[in-house]
């Protein structure tokens, strides 16, 4: 970690003008900007990359800032301002994919056995646009099920988490023996220990629910981000990774 390169700085001044004017100005962007559920009213194609900009508190904004000041900085000075965008883009744009994929096939399994149980379409709408619904319908599927096809569809994907994912995978893999350490764990560890541990916690929590870091966290999107940054760095250590710059 040491001086900030130039690309890094501009997305981190980028990032915060979001952040005050959508926090500090009142200035409400989340309905065009914050990734949403593709069923949703909102939702539109640009929002895979303008989610990465938006931030849901002042804390998520300054770890994934830092994280990008931190990881980004040391990969853009050693590939370049366009190799570390095209990275940086793509594995936040992938992030998004992927965690939209992980949703869309969880919103239609219970989509299917609410139509399965004979729950009209129309009910299903009033459901996911209120949050109301018949309670005979706790016959046959239960009210976690419910609140997780409600908040799919209404809530959306905020953060540049996804991207700083891919950046944390490729600092890891090209600087595997750098030490890092959590704040609630200051312990150092090697990076090639450290960041794979942090994602299988990521993956843990996305399966089963039960997330160490708090709730309303992506956790598909930061696995999704890894996996792409993973992809790309493996393709490019055995193609032109040393040759585009």
């Amino acid at each position: 970690m040491g001086k900030i390169t130039d690309t890094v700085k501009h997305l981190i001044i980028l990032n915060v003008i979001f952040f005050a004017a959508s926090s500090l100005l009142g200035v409400n962007l989340g309905n065009w900007l914050a990734l949403y559920f593709p069923k949703n009213e909102h939702f539109g194609i640009w929002q895979f990359i303008s989610h990465m900009f938006m931030h849901g508190s002042f804390m998520h904004i300054l770890f994934n800032m830092y994280a990008l000041w931190a990881f980004g900085s040391p990969l853009e000075q050693m590939w370049g301002r366009n190799k570390f965008i095209f990275f940086y883009f793509s594995a936040g744009i992938g992030a998004g994919l992927i965690y939209t994929a992980v949703n869309y096939f969880q919103f239609n399994n219970i989509f299917d056995d609410l139509i399965n149980a004979g729950i009209s379409n129309t009910e299903i709408q009033t459901l996911l646009e209120t949050g109301r619904y018949n309670t005979d319908i706790l016959n046959q599927i239960s009210e976690k099920r419910l609140t997780d096809l409600y908040q799919t569809y209404n809530t959306p994907a905020v953060g540049a988490s996804g991207a700083i994912y891919g950046v944390l995978v490729a600092f890891g893999m090209s600087f595997p023996n750098a030490k890092l350490a959590l704040i609630f764990f200051p312990v150092p560890v090697a990076a090639k220990y450290f960041i794979p541990v942090l994602i299988a916690l990521d993956l843990f929590s996305g399966v089963t629910g039960f997330s160490l870091f708090g709730g309303g966290i992506a956790h598909f999107a930061h696995v999704g981000g890894a996996l792409i940054g993973f992809i790309m760095m493996q393709y490019w250590k055995r193609t032109q990774f040393n040759r585009w710059n």
